[in-house]
């Protein structure tokens, strides 16, 4: 698995997406939308900073876990001052 990278979701809408849904990890929540063009998108609903989350390419993830697996990643890399995933 490789490293989350922080971005901004695109403001056009994708007719590919699939509906969206909220997960809870961790005490944080989360808005997930799949879609086959542009794969899993993450906004971190609870998080400090508007707009913040991440993306992930590749197929749709088979399971919740999958999912989870993937936030909990995109957690651990968050700097705890800023909120963000600070450059090494």
């Amino acid at each position: 698995m490789t490293d989350a990278q922080p971005g901004l979701a695109p403001d056009e809408p994708d007719p590919d997406a699939e509906p969206a849904f909220e997960l809870e990890v961790d005490g944080e929540v989360f808005e997930i939308v799949y879609s086959s063009t542009r794969g899993s998108s993450y906004a971190w609903l609870s998080g400090p900073n508007a707009g913040y989350g991440f993306g992930a390419s590749g197929p749709k993830p088979a399971s919740l876990d999958d999912h989870r697996a993937a936030i909990r990643n995109f957690l651990e890399q968050i700097d705890p001052e800023t909120g963000l995933i600070e450059p090494d």
